[in-house]
């Protein structure tokens, strides 16, 4: 794959100083792991679809939980950021949509509204079902 995304020297000199302490076993390569999560995230590719350029995929898998869960990402977040300008807004999407398989047919069977916007036929009154009670023939 020629399209991978790669830290520079730069970037990482620069979100080196968040990372938590190797205590005992030394780290797989940070930047290659860190290159593959953000390629992964950008992406939005399943963990198990990462280019194996990365490394292992449960490495990055794995660093990505275990630093997500200690703040790494929040904090380096954060300080990238403090270090830009103050814009009057900051908007941030991560809209994720998922429908179900059955969330078309709760449309058809009129269990779900109807926000299309499109005018609802009005039932006549030759198609309602009469109301009258009839007399029993029995």
């Amino acid at each position: 794959m020629t399209d991978l995304f790669w830290l520079s020297g730069a970037e990482m000199r620069r979100i080196e100083p968040y990372f938590p302490a190797s205590h005992g076993v030394t780290r797989v390569d940070d930047c290659r792991v860190i290159s593959g999560i953000i390629f992964v995230i950008y992406h939005g590719l399943h963990w198990c679809d990462a280019p194996r350029d990365y490394g292992p995929r449960k490495t990055i898998y794995n660093r990505f939980v275990r630093w997500s869960r200690l703040g790494v990402f929040n904090r380096i977040f954060i300080a990238l950021s403090a270090n830009g300008p103050n814009p009057d807004r900051l908007m941030i999407d991560a809209t994720h949509l998922k429908a179900h398989r059955t969330a078309n047919r709760l449309l058809k069977k009129g269990l779900f509204p109807d926000v299309s916007g499109a005018p609802k036929a009005v039932p006549t009154p030759s198609s309602t079902p009469s109301t009258t009670a009839r007399a029993d023939p029995s």
